[in-house]
């Protein structure tokens, strides 16, 4: 977990993979409930950074219990398939965002999960606000690179390492400090929302080069890594997908994540002369959690999931909680409720209650 090398890409460049800044290590009561001073000091990093690193979370027979959960959803296939992102890697199956049905072992899971962070979740989400989805998030090799985002504002997501994740599976991007909350404006001598839109913009200038590059790459070893079809769909498509490095979409402007109307002639004078202090105000961060680790994070912060530069499979079991009120359509865009539990709402307190 306490890597400090970077990953070998032009894209990656200053990218750390040391988290310890961030990281919580589980300590449990007699109950198997976090500790009152763990739960405080998880909940402070999440205040401060935007996100936590509880490491050592779970056994690895909880641990593979869950991996367990996400292998019999992908091997199913009759599964439902996520919605909201990455859809043309969900497509050719280099990634698999599947929700999973609210089936009592899934419940169980994720009731366990509730039940031993409950002081930290408390603190951030009403007993009576909505589990949005429980789903599995799992990568392949060739998966592209999302671009640096924020998902819809109020809601804590639960990412379960239910298996070890190296730094070649990709783990999951963070931009410390970039989270919403009244005020967050104001950090930077005021100048906050202007110098993390001006960071997001310069990440995914590199990231798009990266996609298309490794996209090249890949194409030059053949149809057996990958065809011409999901080649051109993944470059030059009008298929929906704020991902992709899609030269079309880019250009025309119907990526909402990144187009080119977000790169005029005073956004890239600003860059360049706001460079170094971009390089020294945001750290980008890419946890590669041991198996057990459970990273908790808020929605409204800037965060990536990288691609899958292994042949070994990226699995995580993920769990989304409201902290507010949302509103339905907007939840739809990033949230992707198994119908089960559309049908049959959960919210967290039903999983607090459970009995497991």
């Amino acid at each position: 977990m306490h890597l400090t090398s970077v990953a070998p890409s032009a894209q990656h460049s200053r990218v750390s993979y040391d988290t310890r800044d961030f990281e919580v290590p589980a300590e449990l009561d007699d109950v198997g409930r976090l500790t009152d001073r763990c739960a405080s000091q998880a909940a402070k990093a999440l205040d401060e950074h935007g996100f936590v690193v509880m490491t050592q979370l779970l056994s690895d027979a909880e641990s593979a219990a869950g991996l367990q959960l996400v292998r019999d959803a992908i091997a199913d296939p009759n599964r439902e398939r996520g919605t909201f992102a990455s859809q043309t890697d969900i497509r050719y199956v280099r990634r698999d965002f599947c929700p999973l049905p609210s089936a009592a072992p899934v419940l169980s899971y994720s009731a366990k999960l509730c039940q031993r962070l409950e002081k930290v979740l408390v603190e951030f989400c009403g007993r009576r606000r909505p589990v949005l989805e429980i789903s599995t998030l799992t990568s392949y090799f060739g998966s592209s690179h999302q671009y640096i985002h924020r998902d819809p504002d109020g809601v804590l997501c639960l990412f379960v390492a239910v298996d070890d994740v190296s730094p070649e599976q990709g783990g999951t991007l963070f931009v410390p400090g970039t989270h919403r909350f009244s005020g967050s404006d104001m950090r930077h001598g005021g100048r906050s929302d202007k110098l993390m839109s001006l960071f997001q913009v310069l990440c995914n200038i590199r990231i798009l080069r990266y996609n298309l590059a490794n996209l090249v790459r890949m194409r030059k070893e053949g149809d057996k890594v990958i065809t011409q079809r999901e080649f051109l769909d993944r470059t030059f498509s009008r298929r929906r997908d704020n991902h992709q490095p899609n030269m079309l979409r880019f250009l025309l402007g119907k990526s909402g994540v990144f187009k080119i109307s977000m790169l005029g002639p005073l956004t890239l004078l600003t860059l360049w002369r706001e460079r170094k202090v971009l390089q020294t105000t945001f750290r980008r961060i890419q946890a590669a959690p041991k198996k057990g680790t459970v990273i908790l994070y808020r929605s409204d912060m800037l965060h990536a999931g990288p691609d899958n530069r292994s042949t070994k499979p990226r699995y995580f079991f993920s769990l989304s909680i409201a902290r507010d009120v949302m509103f339905p359509e907007l939840q739809s865009e990033g949230y992707s409720p198994h119908a089960t539990l559309l049908a049959e709402p959960k919210t967290l307190g039903d999983l607090l209650d459970q009995r497991v």
